[in-house]
């Protein structure tokens, strides 16, 4: 909201452009209006409108899947042919504090083997971890009471924080997905990624997931 289009539009088209197993138009992207909640949409190409999800799940080889993040856990989802390792649908997930008590991980996870039931690995982006990421006892309480006492955390200056990252561990396990990569990198703390908790007004980074073959 406030973005200039015709620099959304040259900043889309020059990611598409980096990619090489995704079509150079971004129109064929699957983009999405996160809204925070727990819906996830299952596509075979990209929809005429933007549809108003946190998540989205294909088997479409070559369909680009978005989500968009400054702080929230941007999880990519991918579930794998047990007898050559070919992932044969893939998914991506936009989990802030509220889509994670919404119950937005496990409805990807659910929505992916809706696809293909074979084993779903899981990769945690960049996001906001508990050094940088104060957080209300008050509002923390729901999210200790459902994920559990190691998503309290305290942060930098030693006040109340929550652990994002331990969440969507925890999330992911209850989904029953082992294997998970964490590239282990805080929003807030990096130069190199753009952070609404220490910037305000500020870009978001795109993880973008795409099935090759």
């Amino acid at each position: 909201m406030g973005d200039d289009p015709a620099q959304v539009a040259a900043n889309r088209a020059a990611l598409a452009r980096s990619l090489a197993c995704a079509p150079d138009d971004p129109s064929e992207w699957l983009w999405l209006r996160q809204v925070h909640g727990r819906d996830i949409v299952t596509a075979s190409r990209a929809p005429a409108a933007v549809p108003e999800a946190d998540g989205a799940v294909t088997s479409t080889v070559g369909l680009p899947l978005v989500v968009m993040t400054a702080d929230c856990a941007p999880i990519a989802l991918a579930a794998f042919d047990e007898r050559d390792g070919t992932a044969l649908a893939v998914g991506v997930v936009h989990a802030g504090w509220q889509g994670l008590l919404a119950g937005v991980v496990q409805a990807g996870v659910s929505a992916l083997r809706a696809l293909h039931d074979g084993p779903v690995r899981a990769w945690l982006g960049p996001c906001i971890h508990a050094g940088r990421y104060e957080f209300g006892e008050d509002a923390l309480a729901p999210l200790v009471a459902r994920f559990g006492p190691t998503v309290a955390s305290r942060s930098e200056w030693n006040t109340p924080a929550l652990d994002v990252p331990a969440a969507v561990q925890v999330a992911l396990r209850e989904a029953g997905v082992a294997q998970v990569v964490d590239v282990d990198v805080c929003t807030a703390a990096s130069a190199d990624h753009f952070s609404h908790r220490r910037d305000g007004v500020t870009g978001r980074q795109a993880v973008v997931v795409v099935r090759t073959r």
